[in-house]
């Protein structure tokens, strides 16, 4: 406990003050310069500092479902907080994020997310919803692939909670395939409610590709279960085999 403790502050602080420090001049030289690759990898930096700080790592299995020539929307469970840069790091290079409007309270962080095309959600208001998840579908046209959390907050359990519609909409609206994400051991990374960070080995399930080509919004509840189903069979493979480790 006393050296998880000592590890999570020690995480905190120097993730903040590498945020402080890098953050405002990247957001300059982007602005300047159109740079938003040098945000992503000043992200991934930032990323892969947290976790060595932390003790966090992750498997990866699936890559081969990773499409490399067409823009996506990675559909994922969510346990923990460590799952988005988890994610982040693992699905895809450039991968964009439907974020909740509440991080618009941190400010460096918020305006590197809209400049390197983030997309905020404000869930209370649903005209202000829709506005993004049509940014979202335009930017997705454009060949920016998303990460979306159907999910909408953190689940207790390995069972999935209901799905929200919102980022089915927009792959529909772009004709782009849903890729199905299953990620599991956040938990006991990081358990709700506590800031404690725990070492631990993320395990990352990607399943074959889910296209919407061809759908419509009419279509979007056939979707949602389609790839509600996708994601629960990913997580049971992780189960057994995690099972079948733990029984060697």
């Amino acid at each position: 406990m006393i050296i998880s403790a000592v590890r999570s502050a020690a995480t905190y602080v120097l993730v903040s003050v590498y945020v402080i420090l890098v953050g405002p001049p990247g957001i300059a030289l982007a602005l300047l310069f159109r740079w938003k690759d040098l945000l992503y990898e000043l992200g991934h930096l930032g990323v892969r500092i947290g976790f060595f700080l932390s003790g966090i790592g992750y498997t990866l299995e699936g890559k081969g479902h990773l499409p490399t020539d067409r823009a996506v929307v990675f559909c994922s469970n969510h346990q923990s907080n460590i799952d988005p840069p988890v994610l982040f790091e693992a699905l895809h290079r450039r991968v964009h994020i439907l974020y909740k409007q509440e991080l618009e309270a941190l400010p460096i962080l918020a305006r590197a997310f809209r400049l390197g095309g983030f997309i905020s959600v404000d869930r209370r208001n649903k005209e202000a919803a829709m506005r993004s998840i049509e940014a979202g579908a335009r930017a997705i046209r454009n060949g920016d692939s998303f990460l979306i959390f159907p999910e909408g907050t953190r689940s207790r359990t390995d069972d999935l909670l209901p799905f929200k519609k919102g980022g089915f909409i927009m792959a529909i609206k772009a004709q782009a395939p849903v890729v199905p994400v299953a990620i599991r051991g956040g938990r006991a990374a990081m358990q709700r409610g506590s800031w404690l960070i725990h070492p631990v080995k993320t395990s990352v399930r990607i399943g074959a590709p889910i296209e919407t080509a061809g759908l419509t919004l009419d279509d979007r509840d056939l979707l949602i279960e389609r790839v509600r189903a996708a994601i629960a069979a990913l997580i049971q493979q992780d189960l057994a085999q995690a099972a079948t480790a733990g029984g060697r």
